[in-house]
């Protein structure tokens, strides 16, 4: 069983007709080497490579701000573009797909129409990453996707996330709990060293 958690991140990318009277949609549902706002104590990017051999070993729906209980806008199963082409370019993720002729295409089409909808956002799971502090701040550079289940023009353009895998950062800062306690340990020790050659120099004397 996969254990690892479904992550979900906002207004990363952007997303529009391609012309006004076309039902033709595309965009960004990730981008790379942007950091991040704040996601509760860290930020984060996405490298370059993280999407290799995600498209062929993922089944991949486009969905509306990822509810699929309203149906699906285009699926792309395991590098088999049924209805959603996608691919990877130097600037990230890109999708694009044919809005179908239904209620949830129409409403779609007509809320980039609107501008109601500009941006985009995709739902994975993480294989591998590195955490990092720079200063005040704990990074994470999401070196690996390992599964892609949906890019989803969305509402809400806040970049946001569900319950993160925070092993990585956890494992940094115990690191760095323990580099601090092998200091002060260390500075303990010279201290004393230098208390009992001060002593013993005072005796002597």
């Amino acid at each position: 069983m996969n254990d690892k958690k479904i992550e979900i991140r906002n207004g990363v990318g952007s997303v529009k007709r391609t012309l006004p009277e076309s039902r033709h949609v595309e965009g960004y549902a990730a981008v790379f080497n942007e950091w991040s706002q704040d996601l509760g104590g860290f930020r984060e990017k996405i490298d370059p490579r993280a999407f290799d051999g995600v498209i062929e070993r993922s089944d991949v729906f486009a969905l509306l701000d990822h509810d699929r209980r309203q149906g699906i806008l285009g699926r792309c199963k395991y590098g088999n573009e049924i209805s959603l082409h996608l691919s990877v370019d130097d600037h990230g993720l890109r999708y694009e797909f044919d809005a179908p002729e239904t209620e949830l295409g129409n409403q779609l089409l007509s809320c980039l129409q609107r501008g109601e909808i500009d941006a985009s956002s995709f739902a994975f799971t993480v294989l591998d990453d590195k955490w990092e502090r720079n200063g005040d701040v704990y990074e994470r550079t999401i070196t690996q996707i390992d599964e892609l289940f949906d890019v989803s023009p969305v509402y809400s353009p806040a970049y946001t996330q569900t319950e993160c895998d925070l092993r990585g950062l956890d494992a940094l800062k115990a690191e760095e709990r323990a580099a601090e306690e092998r200091a002060k340990e260390e500075a303990e020790k010279v201290a004393l060293g230098k208390y009992l050659a001060d002593l013993k120099a005072e005796i002597n004397s």
